[in-house]
């Protein structure tokens, strides 16, 4: 089971995943993979940090400013992406219940390790959840089931992605 939550900045999926996560370690299950989150500074988005959701371990995954490769306004860093979530995602492969992957985009595919390692997740047997940007959508929505988030589903969506997660797990 592959699934795919997409829907506007600030909806939330990052959040949704999060929560999912949180509520699968607490039945016993081993999550795996990374996160995506935004930096702010005085209200102001500066950057994404990335983070290995097994090992808290940290890093950069993008800032404004000068620098190569970017997208559009963010410099994309392929050494931290590559050193935390890509060695997160391949740890999920190996060890965990469920892969999570937070997020698939273009920034990340600047990394052709983060590419293959996208890959060997979806080739997996275990279940995947992970984000897409909207702008993805189209490359992904065959692969597996695609949720769209909104304010106004979150919560439900949240219940019924865990219940599709446990029924997979407890099979």
């Amino acid at each position: 089971m592959k699934i795919f939550v997409t829907g506007m900045p600030g909806v939330g999926k990052t959040t949704l995943v999060l929560k999912i996560t949180e509520d699968l370690k607490k039945r016993g299950f081993k999550v795996g993979g990374m996160i995506t989150q935004e930096v702010r500074e005085r209200g102001k988005r500066v950057g994404f940090k990335i983070k290995a959701l097994d090992t808290n371990e940290e890093g950069t995954l993008a800032w404004v400013g000068e620098g190569y490769p970017r997208i559009g306004k963010y410099v994309v860093n392929i050494e931290d992406l590559n050193r935390v979530g890509v060695s997160a995602i391949k740890r999920a492969v190996q060890n965990a219940d469920v892969i999570i992957i937070d997020e698939i985009g273009a920034m990340e595919f600047k990394s052709r390790e983060f590419a293959k390692a996208v890959e060997e997740a979806l080739k997996s047997e275990k279940p995947l959840l992970a984000t897409l940007h909207r702008r993805w959508v189209d490359k992904f929505k065959d692969k597996g089931k695609l949720c769209v988030l909104t304010v106004g589903n979150r919560e439900k969506m949240r219940e019924e992605i865990l219940h599709e997660l446990l029924k997979i797990l407890k099979s």
